[in-house]
């Protein structure tokens, strides 16, 4: 057989492995609480993988590799930002969540909980957030498609728009019946799978070039500055490289407000398990990323002689893996990146599919049966799908750039949000509203104005605006509420906090 054919079959095995493990999913899905949040079930071994696998996408295994090999060490300021953003996040976002939304009325999405937690009858946030969610995760759903298309197009040579329906289709079966606990399970399959790929590959390499000596002198031949986590500031000012490393490395304050990570706490079986699932998902996310810095590194010795261009540089990682596994294993790992593709997208569909059925057909006041629901959530799922297809027929759309824009908004606009409702009791409605709206306008503007682009990644911005206006409109509208104090407390009890007034 070909080398082509043998990658293929390990692609159509790693895929129906998907498929059986939505399936087992789907028989297990009854009503909208499983659909939505899997029944809060979720083992921390299962939330972490599943955290880390649905954030981390392709950028993991070709874009931070990618960046790296093309531009210089310092690009890891955003892996280095991420990680510490993330440990924060499961260490003080993620117990309080998992208690709040239980004490607030049983709360299952993020839209739900502003409103549940801050008393808005008005349904403000809860509109405003399930609209911003369906708008920039949409375009977010349609990135990883254009992404699916242009890997198959790259590595098999097949049409655009056959690489992109393919995954489209497969990624849409098993988030379809399997719901949020199929996008679970699959997303700790494809965790395991990117974490296997990105720690062999370097290991392997290591084995054949001979040792760590050998190999870090040929990378420090290839490049003398290949080390350097400090390459691009040397030539500017002290000021100037601490700003633009901190705009780097502020990637890290997105995670707070990311709806399809922080469902992920929400659906833990206890506010204790968030421990144990922060050290497993962030010592998975510290060794994978370990793993793709090396294979940057590696591929800059290995290529020293023919070096990539830019337009093929986030291949590095797909390339040594031909070059030093059997074409099968070298198919795994190719399935590798198309699990970081799918299990992001599909985490972004359930999250879109809740905003449309929890937060905006329940506010309607009509009732559903429980099945009736979970079709209502299929197909907002098979909605969103379809839209995003729409959006991703164009090859030439640009996938970085919309992922760091959507990421930046979210983060923007319910980061500081999320963070005041888990610690600040007198955080009202009618400033949590201004704040997310606020961040989200600032994120927007600032991120389409070139000059203002490039000294700093406007989730900076959009962050403290958010967080100032939130603090100031509640300061100015505080009333004391009974009910809201009383569930405070009780969370903060829940969580073993100390008890403030």
């Amino acid at each position: 057989m070909s080398d082509q054919t043998y990658q293929i079959i390990a692609i159509v095995i790693y895929m129906g492995a998907m498929l059986g493990i939505g399936y087992v999913a789907f028989r297990r899905t009854n009503d909208i609480d499983d659909y939505m949040l899997a029944g809060r079930g979720l083992k921390p071994g299962v939330a972490a993988l599943s955290a880390g696998a649905s954030d981390m996408s392709g950028w993991l295994l070709m874009g931070l590799p990618g960046a790296i090999y093309l531009g210089g060490m310092h690009e890891a300021w955003i892996g280095i930002g991420l990680l510490i953003g993330a440990w924060l996040n499961w260490k003080y976002v993620a117990p309080r969540l998992r208690s709040y939304t239980a004490i607030s009325q049983n709360a299952i999405t993020i839209p739900s909980f502003f409103e549940k937690r801050l008393k808005d009858n008005k349904h403000l946030l809860r509109i405003g957030s399930a609209v911003i969610i369906l708008v920039f995760f949409t375009f977010y759903v349609s990135s990883g498609m254009v992404a699916a298309g242009k890997f198959f197009d790259a590595s098999f040579g097949w049409p655009y728009l056959t690489g992109m329906i393919f995954v489209a289709v497969i990624t849409l079966l098993y988030t379809l019946f399997g719901g949020f606990l199929g996008a679970s399970l699959t997303d700790v399959a494809q965790g395991l799978l990117m974490f296997a790929a990105l720690i062999a590959v370097p290991i392997v390499a290591v084995i054949q070039i001979g040792d760590f000596e050998t190999l870090g002198s040929r990378i420090t031949t290839a490049n003398p500055e290949a080390f350097n986590l400090f390459s691009s500031f040397s030539d500017n000012a002290w000021w100037v490289a601490v700003i633009a490393i901190f705009s780097t490395a502020a990637w890290g304050l997105g995670y707070f407000g990311q709806p399809h990570i922080l469902v992920r706490f929400m659906a833990l079986r206890t506010p204790a398990e968030a421990k144990t699932a922060r050290r497993i998902g962030v010592g998975w996310m510290f060794l994978t990323s370990i793993g793709a810095i090396a294979t940057s590194l590696i591929g800059i010795a290995y290529f020293a002689e023919d070096p990539l261009s830019e337009t093929n540089s986030e291949t590095v990682f797909l390339l040594l893996s031909q070059v030093f596994f059997h074409p099968f294993v070298a198919g795994l790992v190719l399935a590798a990146v198309l699990a970081a593709i799918m299990s992001t997208m599909s985490s972004q569909m359930i999250v879109c599919s809740s905003a449309l059925v929890e937060d905006l057909y329940n506010i309607t006041g009509r009732k559903a049966s429980p099945k009736a629901l979970v079709m209502l959530g299929r197909t907002g799922v098979l909605v969103i799908a379809v839209v995003a297809a729409l959006l991703a027929l164009n090859p030439n759309s640009s996938i970085l750039d919309l992922v760091a824009f959507a990421w930046a908004g979210f983060g923007g606009a319910f980061g500081p949000i999320v963070i005041l409702a888990l610690y600040w009791r007198k955080l009202t409605a009618i400033g949590a509203f201004a704040g997310m709206i606020s961040g989200a306008a600032v994120v927007f503007i600032w991120g389409n104005v070139d000059v203002l682009t490039g000294n700093m990644y406007e989730i900076v911005p959009g962050f403290l605006v958010c967080l100032v206006v939130a603090w100031l409109v509640s300061r100015a509208t505080f009333k004391p509420s009974t009910e809201i104090e009383a569930e405070f407390t009780s969370m903060e009890e829940e969580v073993g906090a100390k008890v403030t007034a």
